[in-house]
């Protein structure tokens, strides 16, 4: 693909792609020209005996040179074919041949499969076997001046346990290599290179070559025959058609599907699930759907590829859109420490255990142990949607099949029977971890009884009856149509497509309206690609909203996939059917379906399961494909060969001639007789478009341009590496982490700044709490793979935590003037802001403090947990950027924990990363309190008396009791004259009220407070509570407890950013409101319109508050209690207009409702009550009045105002009040005629803004209504 032609019909055969079944056919081996070469990356070699230590393989021939359509990647192919390199064996050594599968990813994400047989043959060049007899004498030399001789007793060989010390060696010894007695075996490898992954076939075709080449007859034709013939004479079945064609002794059929029906996939599911169980299966594509490192472990190469092509299949409708390498080769082990979403396999050599592995970074690593049934998942991952009842269809479907659903722990069981039973295989095999296993049969396991036990059980938890399952048996054995596969073959189709189904059932129904919320792009596609990044293409928050609760955990991570984006991206490319993606069509025919079935409304979710019901419907098309094929392919025929043609040879693979290979039939008569003219045409496009899942227009060039998000690399460069290359690599890696960065922290802010984003234009924004949870988790996982990368060593789970430990035991050494230095700055600016008012201490702005706080937070257990608590500390405070910068100003540490191509040792992209993170100071997240609702937090409280009028005399005895949005402390007693104080307490959350007062003891007991202030210790948090009002009897109101609602103190972070810091504004009215009634002179006038227009923002902000997702709602409190709340605007009303009575002697709207009171019990005794509606109005008013006068606590008349006011907006009766209370004849009397309250138009305006309350529910919150019960 990357050679031109990814596919378009026309041209001649030779230029585009001609729909042949195979590319090339490749034989890898020993060359015996350049002789033994030793593969010195593959590491660890020269311990070895030599012939367990890995030689260079080397690519001898392939045919043809090569095609166009498909440019040969020597280096990919050598390295795959044999990723360990050349292994040698004795006549002594099992040698049976193993298949093993690949895949090349190019540049541009398209793909090439090979399938490859490895099988040894005896080494005839003199040269090499007098070479590895000199290898031991070498090595016995060593070995003997390193180690003590070895003691006699022989028997030790057999125990396996101690392998890896001494025994080993001791083995080593009797493996040796005697020229004159033993045979040399090496391996050598034989390769088809396919565009489509037909592995069942290519597995026939292989084997039935290798079986020609071993068996005492000669094949019919010679080899090349049959060569020549899967090369060139064999076409692609075309989609949703079946093909047979000849191998060396039987016939071999292959199927593809149509293009409605799911895509080809070839691999056996049942052996996945045999090696892991269901339960692991989920949580491993869980795993993928996420994105997280995904690192398989085996020690058969099949495996690996089996397990990562099976879990990226079931993914459909989604692709992988990372690095996928399922057999990284021996050479390319560094990558490991790639800091990107990757799904890799590794080789284990079937000795060392997990503990041995480096690997350099787990925090978010999915690591599966396939060999022994083991999957270790990465921290916090949610659950998949219904996880047990997707897990219970599946298990119902494998049941049916006779397969235990928890999977074949057998498999591995019975391995280790057979590695106790050949030891010394097993150290033989130590480079090469090709033990054959031998095929077990799920039909015998199931006779053994504790597997039917466990049968049983889950039969009964699942409530399948084993009726079911035999007459499941039944049908397929008794098919009307005659199979044209054995009946083994059918069953894993049948097998593998039933549970594909299933998982795409999933898909379905989770994205059944996905469509409504793609955002369509307004301006055309061209500028649309050059603004990608900075669009949102999904209506995420609207999408999740309509979610069940549980399924949101993972919903909201998975929507920031890059699968999610591209498949979206997908669908926004292509409008019309013609040009959409295959699987993209697939996929909107399904959910087309469920629409029609689930008439309801298309919006309405429900968590009900829906099982799969397109099974028989799948299966039915391949049992029709298989039981009639639609094309037979030419038979092998001799070929136009020289003179001794076909030499044969048994035991050896024949040294093919290469010049009828290399060329394809010269006219076209065979591809015109191997394929009818109406499958060319549009269907070569097809199968390259569907397969490769790529569109060779513009398109595609644009969502790889526009996508390329850190994921610029599919696949390493399998090369032979040079440093420059590795270099490269990084290069790559630390570009595309820098980009990474720069998208995470602005869509971050778009989300976090909403109306702002709006008005740019980015599209109604409203992130949810689980949203941000995620965006910041997701930021976590983005540190995390930054500080991994180029790590020297490893050491404990987390990179970050790891790093931040060296630097706190770095400090505790020296604890020079550095640490001060920084909270210097803080307190010069602090000081001379504050000269003029009593202020507290500032908090010490300290990375190590920062640390000590999580660390001491008990329920926080390992690492990783640890690392996330203390970004989402940094980002509360505003502090990450900062607190970043002082770990990575220690250079030596980070040379000494850093290679020099690490991340963290590029200036330029450090000092940008640390720019980009500083971003997030712009704005408010309490991403820490929100989360650790369950630790103790110390708080810091600090009381501002009025400096005026002699607080040093007060005598009484104060209390505090604070509330937020967690809990409150209840009442906390202050010991006399300390006017600060420290206490612990569980996390309050948000701070929303102080109540504040004193028990009136002493001779003077009269009290004015200025404003209370509290901090959260830990977060920084600052809330200040105004007060400016006395607390004593016959003072101001004569009240002894007040309730003061406090606002958030902008952080002083910024205070090193801009010095000058102008007070806010929010906090002066207060003291203006506070003080009206003391000295009628100083009264703000406000006309009837300020009045107005206060009134309408103060319901407005309630409404706006209503309108909020419910976790994102702020304080109510401050809405109804703060500046410029509802109490406070309602007091205006009052106040307008009201007869300032003599000097000296205030009156408070209380007393005006107080006398309204009496005035309505009056008329009810005489019972001149004008009518049934008023009468409810005129008792409900008295009702509530007369609770809060007989109220237990303390408060003033504003405070009781206060508290009418809040319990007349929770009950819906604020409007009726004022509608009475306009009417009533004490306001006549108490209010000047200009007043607000006697203007009817007003009056009714105000009654109409006051009744759009009534739709919402509004809970106080205790402090305000404590005493009352009503």
């Amino acid at each position: 693909m990357s050679g031109g032609g990814g596919g378009g019909g026309s041209g001649s055969s030779s230029s585009a792609a001609p729909g042949r079944f195979a590319d090339y056919f490749v034989i890898c081996g020993l060359d015996t020209e350049t002789g033994l070469e030793p593969d010195e990356l593959s590491g660890e070699n020269f311990e070895q005996t030599p012939l367990r230590r890995t030689f260079k393989s080397k690519v001898l021939a392939r045919y043809p040179e090569n095609v166009e359509w498909n440019p040969f990647d020597q280096d990919a192919v050598g390295m795959l074919c044999m990723p360990k390199g050349l292994s040698f064996k004795t006549q002594a050594d099992a040698r049976e041949p193993q298949f093993h599968s690949f895949i090349i990813t190019r540049e541009d994400g398209s793909r090439t499969f090979g399938f490859s047989l490895t099988f040894y043959e005896e080494v005839t060049s003199k040269q090499i076997c007098s070479a590895m007899q000199t290898l031991y004498h070498m090595h016995n030399a060593e070995y003997d001046i390193l180690h003590t001789p070895p003691t006699n007793d022989k028997d030790n060989c057999s125990t396996i346990e101690d392998c890896n010390g001494t025994s080993v060696s001791k083995l080593q010894r009797f493996n040796s290599y005697d020229i004159s007695r033993d045979t040399l075996y090496v391996s050598k490898c034989i390769c088809l290179i396919t565009p489509m992954s037909f592995m069942k076939a290519c597995r026939k075709v292989l084997e039935q070559l290798h079986r020609a080449v071993t068996s005492p007859q000669p094949p019919p034709l010679p080899l090349e025959s049959f060569i020549y013939n899967i090369l060139y004479e064999v076409p692609l079945p075309p989609a949703g058609r079946s093909l047979k064609f000849s191998g060396v002794y039987g016939p071999i059929v292959c199927q593809r599907p149509s293009t409605s029906e799911l895509p080809l996939f070839d691999f056996p599911i049942k052996e996945v699930i045999e090696l892991l169980g269901v339960e692991n299966m989920v949580q491993l594509f869980t795993c993928a759907l996420l994105e997280f490192q995904i690192l398989l472990y085996s020690q058969h190469y099949q495996r690996l590829m089996t397990v990562a092509e099976t879990i990226t299949a079931l993914m459909f409708p989604f692709q992988w859109q990372h690095v996928y390498v399922p057999i990284l080769p021996a050479s390319l082990l560094h990558f490991l420490d790639a800091p990107v979403p990757y799904l890799m396999g590794l080789h284990s050599n079937g000795l060392d255990d997990r503990s041995k592995l480096e690997l350099p970074q787990e925090a978010n690593l999915c690591f599966v142990d396939i060999d022994n049934h083991y999957v270790e998942l990465p921290e916090d991952l949610p659950q998949f949607p219904n996880k047990l009842e997707f897990i219970q269809e599946v298990s119902e479907v494998l049941m049916a099949f006779g397969i235990p659903p928890e999977g074949n722990l057998h498999c591995s069981e019975s391995a280790s029977k057979m590695k106790s039973l050949r030891a010394c295989d097993i150290v033989s095999d130590k480079r090469n971890g090709n033990i054959a296993g031998s095929p077990i049969n799920s039909y015998e396991l199931l006779k053994e009884n504790e597997t039917i036990a466990r049968l049983q059980a889950l039969v009964k938890r699942t409530g399948v009856s084993l009726e079911k399952l035999e007459v499941r048996e039944e049908t397929s054995s008794k098919k009307d149509l005659k199979m044209q596969c054995d009946e083994e073959e059918f069953k894993v189709y049948q097998l593998n497509i039933h549970i594909r189904e299933v998982f795409a059932n999933r898909f379905t129904q989770m994205f059944a309206d996905y469509e409504v919320f793609v955002i369509q792009p307004s301006q055309d596609k061209e500028s649309w690609f050059t603004n990608r990044e900075q669009m949102q293409n999904f209506d995420k928050a609207s999408f999740l909203s309509d979610q069940p609760e549980p399924y949101l955990p993972f919903l909201s991570r998975f929507l920031e996939t890059q699968m999610f984006a591209s498949f979206i991206d997908n669908k926004i490319m292509c409008h019309d059917d013609d040009e959409k993606d295959p699987i993209l069509r697939v996929f909107d025919s399904r959910v087309d379906k469920i629409r029609l079935l689930n008439v309801r409304t298309p919006t309405l979710r429900t968590s009900m399961y829906q099982k799969c019901t397109t099974i028989d419907e799948a299966e039915k098309a391949i049992e029709l494909r298989l039981a009639k094929i639609d094309h037979t392919a030419v038979h092998p025929h001799l070929l136009d060969m020289k003179i001794g043609q076909g030499k044969y040879e048994p035991g050896f693979f024949p040294k093919l001639q290469s010049d009828v290979l290399s060329t394809g039939p010269t006219s076209n008569k065979w591809t015109k007789r191997n394929a009818p003219a109406q499958w060319r045409r549009k269907d070569r496009q097809k199968q390259h478009t569907e397969h490769l899942r790529l569109d060779n227009d513009q398109r595609e060039k644009y969502i790889q341009e526009a996508r390329n998000l850190g994921s610029t690399i599919r696949q390493p460069k399998l090369s032979n590496l040079s440093p420059s290359v590795i270099a490269q690599t990084n290069w790559k890696f630390v570009e595309g982490l820098l980009k990474e960065c720069r998208n995470k922290t602005k869509r971050m802010l778009v989300e976090k700044m909403g109306r702002e984003a709006v008005e740019l234009g980015h599209g109604e924004v409203n992130i949810t709490g689980v949203e941000e949870n995620t965006l910041i988790a997701s930021l976590c996982d983005l540190l995390e793979r930054i500080w991994s990368h180029g790590l020297q060593v490893k050491q404990g789970k987390s990179a970050l935590w790891s790093h931040l430990l060296h630097y706190q035991e770095n400090r505790q050494r020296k604890p020079t003037s550095g640490s001060f230095s920084t909270s210097g700055i803080l307190l010069d600016s602090e000081r001379r802001k504050s000269d003029t008012s009593p202020a507290m201490s500032p908090l010490r702005v300290s990375l190590i403090q920062d640390m000590r706080h999580i660390q001491n937070i008990s329920e926080i257990k390992t690492d990783v947990g640890k690392a996330r608590a203390w970004v989402r500390l940094s980002m509360e405070k505003k502090l990450l950027s900062r607190h970043l910068k002082h770990l990575l100003s220690d250079h030596e540490l980070t040379k000494k924990l850093y290679k020099r191509y690490a991340f963290l040792r590029c200036d330029d992209e450090k000092e940008q990363f640390l720019y980009h993170l500083l971003s997030f100071n712009a704005v408010d997240y309490f991403c820490f309190t929100n989360v650790f609702t369950t630790i103790l937090i110390p708080y810091h409280i600090l009381i501002v008396p009025s400096k005026k009028l002699g607080g040093s005399m007060f005598t009484a005895n104060p209390w505090i009791c604070i509330s937020g949005e967690l809990g409150e402390t209840g009442v906390l007693q202050i010991p006399r004259n300390t006017l600060e104080m420290t206490f612990e307490c569980q996390n309050l959350g948000k701070l929303t009220t102080v109540q504040i007062g004193h028990d009136n003891s002493g001779l003077y007991a009269k009290w004015l407070v200025e404003y209370v202030m509290v901090r959260n210790e830990v977060t920084g948090h600052t809330y200040k509570f105004p007060c400016g009002r006395w607390l004593g009897k016959g003072m101001d109101d004569g009240s002894l407890e007040r309730i003061l609602v406090g606002e958030l103190l902008t952080s002083h972070t910024e205070v090193d950013e801009r010095q000058c810091r102008t007070p806010p504004l929010q906090q002066s009215p207060s003291m203006i409101r506070r003080f009206v009634t003391i000295s009628p002179n100083n009264k703000p006038k406000l006309n009837t319109g300020q009045i107005q227009e206060s009134i309408g923002e103060a319901v407005n902000g309630i409404v706006k508050h209503f309108h909020k997702p419910e976790k994102e709602r702020g304080s109510l409190t401050l809405l109804l209690c703060g500046e410029g709340g509802l109490v406070s605007a309602l007091e205006q009303v009052f106040q307008h207009g009201f007869k300032s009575p003599r000097l000296f002697k205030n009156v408070f709207i209380w007393d005006f409702l107080e006398k309204a009171q009496g005035y309505y019990e009056a008329l009810e005794q005489n019972e001149l009550v004008p009518e049934e509606n008023w009468q409810t109005r005129a008792r409900s008013f008295c009702r509530f009045v007369t609770a809060i006068n007989n109220t237990p606590r303390n408060i003033g008349k504003d405070g009781k105002f206060q508290m009418l006011v809040c319990l007349g907006a929770r009950d819906h009766l604020l409007h009726h009040w004022i509608a009475l209370l306009a009417d009533c004849s004490i306001t006549a009397q108490m209010y000047e005629d200009t007043a607000l309250i006697k203007d009817h138009t007003l009056v009714n305006s105000l009654i109409r803004v006051l009744q759009t309350l009534q739709e919402f529910n509004i809970t106080l919150e205790a402090s305000l209504v404590k005493g009352i019960d009503i």
